[in-house]
């Protein structure tokens, strides 16, 4: 990219997010518009709601974006906010007064106090960069003197310096404005040109997609947070000293979103440009309390007045409701004793199995759950000088295997791997919260009838035995099973209370975090952690409870009594921690929460839960249109996958889950079938996981699926694997002597596309042998208990030839005959995989099946006697299995009309 004028410009107003590559192509993403959204202890607190994506891939696309960029910022400008008068003498002049190159970094934030809740400004991206202390302020200055370190490089250098273009400088005239509007949008012309280029993967077909999703999620979803020094991912009991080290260095990685994205910078040593930034939720308002409140009144029978009236409240009336003293202190309007406070509400969303709804449940192999959030309650003065309070819970998906459906709108949940896989997982992700938080005590809102119950009893079972499993000196993780629907049906969402005087006690022993002067007075000692299906919508109604029950003691250690106060509907809490469910929703569901109105007003009524209703058929419509490119996406944006994934989803229209290391768990499945299933008198030679079709001895059906191939010294077994419960399903054996012929080559099953109509990497082999009577099949149900052999498994339907007619044989004994010979057709795994971490193949495709041809036809001639002076013919033939031209004829109109809509509907 040029650095020269425009270049310089562009960078003066952009604070990255990280760099997207795909393919050959590589993007700038850069925040372009922020507003402030709370301060925390005088740093100001931001929400990205605007990015842009500057192309970097050519030097004309990029020259055009940043002058795309630049004009869209001016148009803003002038359309909200008139030009000052002393900013028309050009691009130097006007940023060299806004800073000196030889002055340090200083604060200049105003006074917290002064608007604690609407924190609004009136300064640009820019020029709070310069202004931060820490890494990027020695950077803006040279930035923001209105040369530019490229400037000043090329003059030292000798080199010439562009003249400035008068319409790139135009722009640099304007101030800043209110809204902090330094935005832009995706350049159409860079999509134009991104879909004109030749592209050889994949992958940069999908770029456009990509592009729209990734601004869609850092920008315009307004999900994301920073500060320039502030570190908003730590909790106050877990926050580090103040040091002078660059900020990334300091934040939390479970909570850094873009670490991925921006890690080329942090290679290389720009630590200036590098921005950490945080998923969730941060808001913030301002209350006030009255310490000494009105007092009860005493009416005149005597009696204690239930409830307090206008006239109760007057100024001449006083607290007590009856005539005081007018020399008394108490005799002023109540207001000049009310005392102000803040209250922050903090989520960050972990990048641990990172995701949207279905297609992220339940847990992975590091101990990582879907949805897992930790909420933050800050209670402080406006001021924060005064003590500070903070009250931490966490949320996240049940800690087991599961799935669920998004084709239904109360799908039934599906428990996955093995009970010693589970237990594994279950047990890393309670030592991750136990070193995080101290003890840990569960509020689980699952039904204990119905669908969800599966899920809730394997969670209680998992528990049991990880406590059994503690010593006498470590505390056990209480567990709480609240069935919210039955116990709330009605709409009585109050009753969630009676799940607080359960667990209350417990609450109060784990305490808060209390600072003062930088000072840690106490540490909460432990967390409760609550789930319910998604931990949305229940959770947020539960977890808000809690809050209001923590803030409720901190206000009485002030001396504070909210039950006592004139003002019972406290709006201000109830809005903020609704507007912290609904966003938690949106990242993870697409919409809003449901049961808000409760939140928000501590009722519920019809509209409510019509409007929930509005909310479950939304929820439903992107489970099944949206989510499976955006969650491909994510993945890549993480670091989960690599571009790989791309082609994934352009064969099947949705990515895997890379919760389980798939290499590892195809491991696994090699030695439990060698186990269970080869004799010890045979000796192992080699294990494969490939594909095969569902219906066995044919080479074209579909679906195809994953299989155990083992090749012993004596025989050839192909076993079906139930790679959810981690079980074999069913297997046959071949005696090596019977097998004929091997033939491997081209294996085209789909024409659907790019990915599945290269010739290169869709390779197979066919192996073909004559039935012997004393072949096995062998099928699981619940135990290995059901052998047959060749013929009776035929006479049985569950392996004859298909598209055969009948012989004349058959004709006569009324009954399908078993054939003289069969196949067994295997496809080779892709070598690729889209899994970041390391797991693609040595071989490619050909190469393995090579080398299985090569094995069984090794031991198929082992110990056989040749004849001095003859040739062994091999067994073995290249030749096409299933052609291009082949595959393209036999699929349906049908079958590529449905893609196309899908893929119309989906990418």
């Amino acid at each position: 990219m040029r650095q020269d004028g425009t270049c310089g410009w562009l960078l003066t107003l952009l604070v990255l997010i990280g760099l997207l590559t795909v393919s050959k192509s590589s993007f700038l993403i850069s925040i372009t518009r922020r507003q402030q959204v709370a301060q925390i202890h005088g740093k100001p607190i931001y929400v990205v709601t605007e990015v842009t994506l500057t192309p970097l891939h050519s030097q004309s696309e990029a020259e055009a974006s940043i002058i795309n960029t630049q004009a869209a910022i001016e148009r803003r400008t002038i359309g909200t906010h008139d030009l000052e008068e002393n900013d028309t003498d050009g691009d130097e002049e006007g940023f060299s007064a806004a800073v000196n190159e030889d002055v340090d970094d200083e604060d200049v934030l105003p006074p917290a106090a002064e608007n604690p809740s609407g924190h609004q400004r009136t300064s640009s991206v820019a020029e709070d960069v310069m202004k931060r202390k820490g890494s990027y302020g020695r950077f803006a200055q040279k930035w923001f003197s209105g040369k530019g370190w490229a400037v000043d490089q090329r003059r030292n250098l000798g080199m010439a310096v562009p003249e400035p273009d008068i319409s790139t400088n135009k722009s640099a005239k304007i101030q800043t404005t209110r809204q902090d509007p330094i935005s832009s949008s995706l350049d159409k012309n860079d999509d134009a040109s991104i879909r004109d280029q030749k592209v050889s993967d994949v992958a940069a077909n999908l770029l456009p997609k990509l592009l729209r999703t990734t601004q869609i999620l850092f920008g315009s979803s307004q999900s994301f947070y920073f500060s320039y020094d502030f570190d908003l991912t730590r909790n106050l009991m877990n926050r580090r000293p103040a040091n002078d080290l660059p900020l990334h260095t300091q934040v939390d990685p479970m909570f850094f979103w873009n670490r991925h994205i921006i890690q080329p910078f942090i290679d290389a040593g720009q630590t200036s440009l590098i921005m950490p930034l945080m998923q969730g939720f941060v808001g913030q308002r301002s209350f006030e309390m009255d310490p000494d409140p009105p007092k009860p009144v005493i009416g005149l029978d005597g009696d204690v007045k239930s409830s307090m009236e206008l006239v109760d409240l007057s100024a001449g009336r006083g607290h007590l409701g009856i005539t005081e003293d007018s020399d008394s202190p108490r005799s002023s309007a109540t207001s000049k004793s009310m005392k102000s406070f803040l209250l922050t509400l903090i989520s960050r969303r972990s990048v641990q199995r990172a995701g949207l709804r279905y297609l992220r449940r339940g847990i992975d192999e590091t101990g990582g759950t879907a949805n897992t959030v930790e909420t933050e309650q800050i209670l402080s003065d406006s001021s924060w000088t005064a003590k500070i309070y903070s009250f931490v819970q966490v949320r996240g998906s049940v800690p087991v295997y599961f799935s669920q459906s998004p084709y239904s709108f109360k799908p039934v949940p599906q428990l996955q791997h093995s009970e010693d896989m589970n237990y594994r997982a279950f047990v890393k992700h309670f030592h991750q919260l136990s070193e995080m938080y101290g003890n840990v005590q569960i509020a689980s809102l699952v039904e204990k009838h119905g669908n969800e119950a599966i899920v809730g009893e394997s969670y209680e079972k998992f528990l049991t035995r990880y406590n059994a499993s503690k010593s006498k000196e470590d505390s056990p993780v209480g567990f709480e099973w609240f069935d919210f629907h039955t116990v709330c049906r009605g709409m009585k969402f109050e009753r969630v209370s009676i799940l607080l005087d359960e667990i209350g006690k417990t609450l109060d022993d784990f305490g808060d975090t209390v600072q003062v002067d930088g000072k840690l007075l106490r540490k909460q000692t432990g967390v409760l952690r609550t789930n319910c299906m998604d931990c949305l919508d229940r959770t947020n109604v539960t977890q808000s409870a809690c809050g209001r029950r923590a803030l409720e003691i901190q206000l009485k250690s002030e001396g504070i009594d909210m039950s006592l106060q004139t003002d019972q509907t406290t709006q201000w809490f109830n809005t903020l921690w609704a507007d912290n469910g609904d966003s938690i929703s949106q990242q993870y569901a697409s919409t809003a929460a449901m049961k808000g109105d409760f939140t928000r007003t501590r009722k519920r009524e019809l509209q409510g839960a019509l409007k929930d209703m509005g909310i479950s058929i939304s929820r439903f419509y992107s489970g099944i249109v949206n989510d499976y490119f955006s969650q491909a996406a994510i993945d890549f944006l993480l670091g989960n996958v690599t571009s790989v994934v791309f082609e994934e989803f352009e064969s099947n229209l949705m990515s895997g889950d890379p919760a389980v290391s798939m290499p590892k768990l195809r491991q696994q499945a090699v030695e439990m079938c060698q186990n269970l299933i080869v004799t010890e008198d045979e000796e192992l030679i080699g294990g494969w996981t490939l594909l095969t079709p569902q219906t066995p001895n044919t080479i074209r059906s579909s679906p195809f699926e994953e299989s155990i191939l083992l090749l012993t010294d004596v025989g050839l077994y192909s076993c079906r694997f139930d790679w959810n419960l981690e079980k074999v399903s069913s297997f046959e054996r071949i005696d090596l002597q019977r097998v004929t012929s091997i033939k491997y080559g081209t294996y085209i099953t789909s024409t659907l596309s790019l990915v599945q109509t290269d010739e290169e990497t869709n390779v197979g082999l066919v192996v073909t042998y004559t039935v012997g009577a004393d072949d096995v099949t062998r099928i699981n149900s619940r135990s290995l208990s059901n052998i047959r052999t060749r013929t009776e498994t035929d006479l049985l339907g569950r392996a004859s030839l298909v598209s055969q007619p009948p012989s004349a044989l058959e004709k006569l004994i009324g009954r399908p005959a078993a054939p003289t010979t069969r196949v067994l057709a295997l496809k080779a795994l892709s070598a690729r995989s889209a899994v970041a971490a390391g797991h693609e193949t040595q071989m490619s495709e050909i190469q393995q099946v090579k080398v299985i041809c090569s094995e069984i036809e090794r031991m198929i001639f082992h110990g056989q006697v040749v004849e001095i002076g003859s040739d062994r013919k091999s067994i073995v033939e290249s030749g096409e299995i299933i052609t291009l031209a082949e595959a393209r004829k036999s699929t349906g109109l049908f079958e590529q009309l449905t893609h196309n809509i899908k893929k119309l509907v989906w990418a």
